[in-house]
Order: C-alpha cells, then sequence, then structure tokens
C-alpha cells in the first residue's frame, strides 16, 4: 500500500496556482503527480483545474501539458499515446483529467470510444458536481436536491431534480480492465488505487471526490470533514473493478437492515447549496442512497 508518508518531496503540480481556498481538485493534483511521476504527460479539457493550474503563459505542471477542447479528452489522450508509441516513447503515462461536466456529459462520447478500444491511457474525473469554472451549472453528476445557477432553489424549483449520474457503473459496462472510485478524505486507498492504475496496461477509469467550497456553499477548512462525511453517509461509494472483480474498500456502518446508519442529513447540512432541502427531499434522497448502497452490495457480491 502506498502512504502519504511515502511520497516524495518534489511537487510534480506547483504550489502558486490560483484555486480556491480547500479546492478538492487542487489537492487531488498535487498528491497524483507523486505518485505518477515525471514519465508523465497530462491532457486536461476546459475545467477548473485548467484554469487555476494551466492558463498560458503560467503553468503549475513540471511534466509535458496539453489543452485542445472540452469534449476531446478521451481521443486527446489516446492520440497522444498512439503518438508516443510510435516515436518509441511507449512507456510514458498518459492521463486525461477532466471534471465532472467534461467527462459524465461534454466529454462522454470520446470517453465510451476510448473505453470500448481499450486505449492505453489513464482517465480521472475529479467530482465536483458541478460545472464549477463556467459559473455553477448543474452537470449529470450533480446530486439530487442540490442548488445551482441553472437548478435554483425557489417556490417551484427546489434543487436539482434528477439523481447523480453512475459513471463508474456505466464504464464497468464497457468491460474496462480497471475502475476505481477514491476520495481526497481518504489518501492512503486513493494513492494505492493511482499507483495500481499507473502499472495497468489498457484503458482505466478512476473518479475522484473532490470537494468544491466555493460551489458547494461550504467552509474551505471543512473540505476534508465534507468528503468523510459523503463516505459516511453512503452518498460516496469507494470500490475498484479489476478483470471483472468488484470490491468496496471502505464500508460505513450499516444497520439491520442494512440501511446506512449515519444519516445523509448531516451530509447535506454542511453545505450551503442544500440548504434550501426540505424533509420531504432528504427522505427521498435518503432511500435513493440507502438503495444505491444495497445495490453496490449486491453487485460486489456477483462479482466477486
Amino acid at each position: 500500500m502506498t502512504t502519504i508518508h511515502d511520497l516524495p518531496k518534489e511537487d510534480l503540480f506547483t504550489s502558486g496556482h490560483t484555486a480556491c481556498p480547500g479546492c478538492g481538485a487542487a489537492i487531488l493534483a498535487r498528491n497524483m503527480m507523486k505518485v505518477l511521476g515525471k514519465n508523465t504527460v497530462i491532457y486536461n479539457p476546459a475545467c477548473c483545474l485548467l484554469v487555476f493550474g494551466g492558463t498560458y503563459p503560467h503553468l503549475s505542471w513540471k511534466v509535458p501539458y496539453h489543452h485542445v477542447a472540452f469534449e476531446n479528452t478521451a481521443v486527446c489522450a489516446a492520440g497522444i499515446k498512439r503518438g508516443l508509441k510510435s516515436i518509441g516513447k511507449g512507456d510514458a503515462l498518459v492521463v486525461g483529467m477532466a471534471g465532472d461536466g467534461g467527462t459524465a456529459d461534454i466529454g462522454m462520447q470520446a470517453l465510451s470510444g476510448a473505453a470500448e478500444r481499450n486505449e492505453d491511457i489513464l482517465y480521472i474525473m475529479y467530482d465536483n458536481e458541478a460545472y464549477m469554472n463556467t459559473g455553477i451549472q448543474r452537470s449529470g453528476s450533480t446530486p439530487y436536491g442540490a442548488w445551482t445557477t441553472t437548478t435554483p432553489a425557489g417556490k417551484v424549483i427546489k434543487g436539482k431534480e434528477l439523481f447523480k449520474k453512475d459513471m463508474p457503473q456505466i464504464m464497468m459496462a464497457h468491460g474496462v480492465p480497471y475502475v476505481a472510485t477514491a476520495s481526497i478524505a481518504y489518501p492512503n486507498d486513493l494513492l494505492t488505487k493511482l499507483e495500481k492504475a499507473k502499472k495497468i496496461r489498457g484503458f482505466r477509469y478512476l473518479q475522484i471526490y473532490a470537494t468544491c467550497p466555493t460551489g458547494w456553499r461550504a467552509a474551505p477548512e471543512k473540505t476534508v470533514e465534507i468528503a468523510k462525511k459523503a463516505v459516511e453517509t453512503g452518498m460516496w461509494t469507494i470500490y475498484e473493478y479489476e478483470n471483472g472483480k468488484m470490491k468496496i474498500n471502505i464500508k460505513p456502518k450499516l444497520d439491520e437492515n442494512k440501511n446506512l446508519s449515519v444519516p445523509i442529513k448531516e451530509y447535506l447540512m454542511m453545505q450551503g447549496r442544500f440548504r434550501h432541502i426540505t424533509d420531504e427531499q432528504i427522505s427521498l434522497l435518503q432511500n435513493w442512497v440507502n438503495e444505491k448502497w444495497k445495490r453496490d452490495l449486491a453487485i460486489e457480491k456477483a462479482l466477486q
């Protein structure tokens, strides 16, 4: 297992960028690069990470870095990898790293195609659950009930009316070698999965929970606490799927009926984006989370 104490001191994603205080994506990028190392190429589409870490003429990445268009992450990463192979540098790790909007929505077509072809790339979705860079609009990854600028909380609409898209399960359905979820709040699990994904050949997909204090209307110093509470309440499940087998890595407390012991209200009330949410909505979301968790357990059992 890779731990924080095992990481090199050198930062390949440097300080001095312009991320918001408490940004989960910045925390992820810094620690991620300590695992992936110098023989890495990064591709970024339009996203917060591009704006605060890669806006010309300033760059926080100390490895080759590319940016083209919003919807092209997976196909551009695949093209870079094939190009490197053609000149004898196929050992380089090519990483496509995008937000949830550029993955679950705008980039879905390129992502699915790359997965189908089993392109030899590592695709990382940092999940901050909205289009934060362009004004906090809802994405397919935004949870039910959340306020965004396109799902406002008013008398008629009370936040997003649809549930979060399950991207890891969609990627598992492609039959790729490796799919995993992780969280910035559980660094040892995250780093171990990055180390594993680095060594696997073929298409690998990681979806990482990355708190956004600005878009979630939360205190920056609560970034890790919120991320932990998401796992404790079942709002975020940490698992991995490798060569057809699935394992849940961190399990929250369950009652005798396999329902989650920590109510999701504890998670919701830590964030201003849920300040408006009604008891009826909380009950509906709690039931959805309980059923999602039971489904995850059933899939794990079926794929052991």
